[in-house]
């Protein structure tokens, strides 16, 4: 089947909600058959995330209580892009250090990701990031992360095992060590 038959034209757009995060709207489409049908759309700046990995073969997670699952989570630093169109390798490296205190001279783009494509527009950046420097955090002020430093096969053995369940954690992860184990 070629792409045209797959592909929705997109229509009329209204705005449902218009937060400080995200954004909701309904848009109406017509589909390769000619019907035509509504799509709830969330529109996110995006964000970025980085797995930081020390000589020795250790990456450095942060453990952050996340409301929607009500329970503290183990995750790759992260954050969202603070304006639409901001450059996504200055915030990986804004929130590796204000999440680790760490900054890197070696930085490795692994991939861009897309979170939930069925219904939201966020697009995330994942990085690796090598050859550390300690700093200082810089947390947010509705931030509260606990850093752990773990060896990186055991952080691929806790995804295997389902105790990581963070999407873009699990991904970065894994295409990490990969990259890594290429370059032994």
């Amino acid at each position: 089947m070629n792409d045209e038959m797959l592909r929705e034209k997109i229509g009329e757009k209204s705005e449902i909600y218009k937060g400080s995060i995200l954004d909701v709207q309904k848009w109406t489409v017509t589909l390769a058959n000619g019907n035509e049908a509504s799509r709830e759309i969330v529109l996110h700046r995006g964000a970025s995330a980085i797995v930081p990995v020390d000589k020795d073969g250790n990456v450095y997670l942060v453990r952050q209580y996340r409301t929607p699952f009500d329970k503290i989570m183990l995750e790759i630093p992260a954050g969202k892009l603070d304006y639409w169109g901001e450059d996504r390798f200055e915030c990986a490296k804004r929130e590796l250090r204000e999440e680790t205190g760490f900054s890197a001279k070696k930085w490795t783009h692994l991939m861009d990701m897309a979170t939930t494509p069925g219904f939201c527009s966020e697009l995330i950046s994942l990085y690796l990031a090598e050859d550390l420097t300690m700093g200082e955090t810089d947390f947010d002020d509705d931030e509260f992360l606990d850093l752990v430093k773990m060896p990186i096969k055991e952080a691929c053995s806790m995804i295997a095992r389902g105790e990581i369940s963070d999407g873009k954690t699990a991904l970065a992860i894994l295409m990490a060590d990969k990259h890594l184990r290429s370059e032994e």
